[in-house]
Order: structure tokens, then sequence, then C-alpha cells
């Protein structure tokens, strides 16, 4: 069966597979740049290719996390690299306590006149 595919949708979807990602960097700049009023935040958004709702919304987490900051909040998000180290070294250490409460109760039973030579700690 053969579909056919608007032009619409065509457009759509080479539009999001080559939307241009911001680092945290560029986005600074950018709201700074606003910030600064040499410029109207809609000749901004127009040089930079990017819709005014959207520097809108980092203005808003921009001031947000300073105000945040400048309150004495300094906690922040972990970024993906560190979840996923945090992920690797919570593994490793349960299984650490696994180890550690399984020799743990051998060593309870032997105490107790269990006999355990078979078991190898």
């Amino acid at each position: 069966m053969n579909k056919k595919v608007s032009s619409e949708s065509v457009v759509k979807d080479i539009r999001r597979r080559t939307r241009k990602k911001y680092s945290s960097e560029e986005k600074i700049r950018i709201v700074l740049d606003g910030i600064r009023g040499e410029d109207s935040i809609s000749n901004l958004c127009r040089r930079e290719g990017i819709p005014a709702n959207l520097y809108y919304r980092w203005s808003k987490d921009f001031l947000e996390a300073g105000k945040k900051r400048l309150m004495g909040d300094t906690s922040r998000e972990a970024n993906s690299r560190e979840v996923a180290d945090f992920k690797k070294e919570n593994e490793h250490l349960k299984q650490l306590v696994a180890e550690i409460a399984l020799k743990n109760r051998v060593l309870k039973k032997s105490l107790n006149g269990t006999d355990f030579e078979d078991i190898d700690l």
C-alpha cells in the first residue's frame, strides 16, 4: 500500500530533524542580548532564528535560576551523565551491601555452632 504524504508533513519532518540545539552558553548569550535592550526582542529572535516564545521561556528560566541562587539555593539538577554515574555507583553499592549482609549472616550462624565449611567467603 502506497500512502501519499502531504508536503506540509514533509516540511515539518525536515524542520524537526534539522532543528538547532542551543547550548546553555548560547541561550545565556541570547537572553543577555535581550536584557541589554540594544535591539528589540523581535529583531533579536529573527536574527537568532528562534520564536519569541522560546526567548521568553529561556529568559524566565534564566531569571528564576538567578533568583534561586541569590536566595541561597545552591542545589542544581544533575545532568544525564551524572545520573548514569549515580546509577552505576548505586548498583555497585547495592552489590557490596548484599555481599556484606550475606557474610554477616554466615558469620552469625557459625557463631551459633552451625557448620558452614562449604561456603566460600
